[in-house]
C-alpha cells in the first residue's frame, strides 16, 4: 500500500468512529451505526412474499407499518440456522438518494451491546480482489479479543431494496 493511499484512507476511518451496535452472526461479530437502528425486536411471524431472492423472509407488520425482513446470515452467504430465543431482527432506517426514508428488519443471531469504536482500533477492510461484494464493508474494528465488521447499513438495505425492485430507486 503506497502511503498516499494510507492517508487518505486515515480521514475516512477517524470519521468512522462512533457508536455501534454489535451483533452476531453465525461465529462472526457485525456492527452497525447506532443512529441507523430504530428498534430491536423479538423474531415473529413473517408473512411470505412471492418471487423474492431467498434472504428476504418477507413482510411484518410493525405497529401499522409494513417493514421488509432480510436474513443477513443468507444474504452474505451463511448456511440458515434454527431460530433460536437469542434471534432478532433488527429494524434500521436509511435514506434513500432521493431522501425517502426506508425502514427494513435484519434478522440476526444475536445483539450484544452498543459499543464505542475509536479510530485507532479501526482498519480498513481487506481488499479481496475483483468481483467479492465489499463495498458495504466500512472497516474492520479491534474490540477485546475479536473483530468486528463495521457495515454501511445504507449500501446493505439499499442494495436490497435494488434486488427487489429495480425501478423504484
Amino acid at each position: 500500500m503506497s502511503i498516499a493511499t494510507h492517508e487518505s484512507r486515515e480521514p475516512k476511518l477517524e470519521s468512522l468512529a462512533g457508536k455501534y451496535l454489535t451483533f452476531r452472526l453465525a461465529n462472526e461479530w457485525y456492527a452497525i451505526p447506532v443512529l441507523d437502528v430504530r428498534e430491536i425486536i423479538r423474531h415473529t411471524d413473517i408473512t411470505p412474499v412471492p418471487q423474492m431472492p431467498p434472504h428476504v423472509k418477507g413482510v411484518i407488520n410493525l405497529r401499522g407499518k409494513i417493514i421488509p425482513i432480510s436474513d443477513l446470515r443468507l444474504r452474505f452467504g451463511m448456511p440458515e440456522t434454527e431460530v433460536t430465543d437469542l434471534t432478532c431482527i433488527i429494524v434500521v432506517q436509511v435514506s434513500t438518494t432521493a431522501g425517502q426514508p426506508v425502514l427494513m428488519g435484519l434478522i440476526v443471531d444475536a445483539v450484544e451491546a452498543v459499543v464505542q469504536i475509536h479510530a485507532r482500533d479501526l482498519e480498513p477492510p481487506p481488499e479481496f480482489g475483483i468481483g467479492l461484494l465489499t463495498d458495504g464493508l466500512l472497516a474492520m474494528a479491534k474490540s477485546d479479543k475479536r473483530v468486528v465488521t463495521l457495515l454501511d447499513t445504507r449500501r446493505v438495505v439499499l442494495s436490497e431494496l435494488v434486488q427487489q425492485m429495480p425501478n423504484t430507486l
